[in-house]
């Protein structure tokens, strides 16, 4: 497999600011497809190989209530042990993970 670069993409995340500099509205689009759409919230991690640590952007904005923010990170969690699985194969880590994502929807009570 090679390291040449066949094609770029770039992903666009807009976030307009209120006078306090708290975010108000956010949308995305990527400039290859047709995906757009406009969000209440967003996590982005990417991994820096020279620190060797995560870095992380965390926006919501001041529509997101508490509700719809539990249901945000039960969701990350169960997409996180999708991904954790099929980067790692080590499905029982998943699965790990699955569980507490369950237990988090039942103590936040998003799940009956």
């Amino acid at each position: 497999m090679s390291d040449e670069i066949i094609k770029k993409s770039n992903i666009i995340i807009e976030v307009g600011l209120d006078e306090n500099h708290v975010p108000v509205k956010m949308k995305w689009h990527a400039d290859d497809s047709d995906e757009k759409g406009n969000v209440k919230a967003l996590m982005l991690t990417m991994w820096d190989e020279q620190e060797e640590n995560a870095i992380r952007i965390d926006l919501w904005n001041k529509e997101m209530n508490i509700y719809d923010m539990q249901r945000f990170f039960h969701q990350s969690m169960l997409t996180m042990a999708d991904t954790y699985s099929r980067a790692t194969g080590q499905e029982d880590i998943a699965k790990e993970i699955r569980s507490f994502a369950m237990k988090f929807a039942e103590k936040t009570k998003i799940m009956s």
